[in-house]
């Protein structure tokens, strides 16, 4: 009755193997934290262990903070070019271009945040380190001439390690220009909001980055003009735990608020509602 005894046959071993893409896994640079590259872009890129808020792209932050399909790129067509001579500069600008996908170290656009119109402009730290050359200066010079012209809030995120070299005075003079115009919007009150990520330093945070009505950062960016190493040798003293981080400056007024990203739209909304008189949005209520 062999149809009554079940045969028992070798289990053949699994051969195939699992493999697991290369970029599936990220690791936060700040806590060694490794985790799936898929829940760190989930978090806003925001290590989910120790909060650590990593850099992202220009595209990201216009993403956070403006409404879905609202807005449109301004002044795409704008070009660094070399009006100095700058050895290899030529050269770097079209390496960056090839790297970082952008014109240039910052991004513009005009929509609507929260139902607000608003014009936005992001750097891009990707591009050049997100140095300011004649094209970001421009860039935002037109942004804020818009603003003064449909009278929309203007609102700047920086991540800069500050005045682009290779374009010398023309890249200083910038400071001067982005200040003026600022100081145009200050008359006609038309709203500006400053947000500093990490870093934010040299010639933007000399200019535009620190003259917000409201200046706000992300939790532990970096802010300052000169770096730590310098400072000390100047003033020949040690620095103090955590100086130039947000929080520091924030305890030393030189900042009005340190914001989680996951809650930027939201603070930066509030803000220009209460700044424009407008009715708090629903739903919102203050900590």
């Amino acid at each position: 009755m062999a149809w009554f005894r079940k045969e028992k046959k070798p289990r053949q071993p699994r051969r195939e193997k699992l493999e697991i893409p290369a970029d599936a896994w990220e690791k936060c640079e700040a806590c060694d934290h490794t985790d799936l590259r898929e829940k760190f872009v989930r978090n806003l890129n925001v290590c989910p262990q120790c909060d650590y808020h990593r850099r992202i792209r220009a595209s990201d932050y216009i993403n956070i903070l403006m409404d879905e399909n609202s807005w449109e790129e301004l002044d795409v067509d704008l070009r660094s070019v070399d009006p100095l001579g700058f050895p290899e500069y030529p050269a770097r600008l079209t390496k960056a271009l090839a790297n970082a996908g952008d014109s240039d170290a910052i991004v513009t656009v005009s929509g609507t945040s929260g139902s607000m119109p608003v014009n936005l402009g992001v750097m891009d730290f990707a591009f050049m380190g997100g140095s300011m050359g004649s094209v970001v200066g421009e860039k935002i010079g037109r942004l804020g001439q818009r603003s003064l012209e449909r009278k929309y809030p203007l609102v700047i995120v920086s991540a800069s390690g500050g005045a682009r070299m290779q374009e010398g005075i023309l890249s200083l003079v910038q400071m001067a220009k982005t200040s003026a115009l600022l100081a145009q919007l200050a008359e006609r009150r038309i709203p500006y909001v400053s947000i500093l990520t990490n870093p934010t330093t040299g010639g933007v945070s000399a200019s535009f980055a620190m003259l917000g009505d409201a200046n706000i950062a992300e939790p532990g960016a970096v802010i300052g003009f000169a770096g730590p190493r310098v400072i000390k040798q100047t003033i020949g003293q040690d620095l103090p735990e955590g100086f130039q981080t947000a929080e520091f400056l924030l305890e030393h007024g030189m900042l009005d608020a340190v914001v989680h990203r996951r809650e930027l739209k939201a603070t930066v909304g509030q803000l220009l509602r209460h700044m424009s008189g407008q009715p708090a949005a629903a739903g919102w209520t203050s900590t």
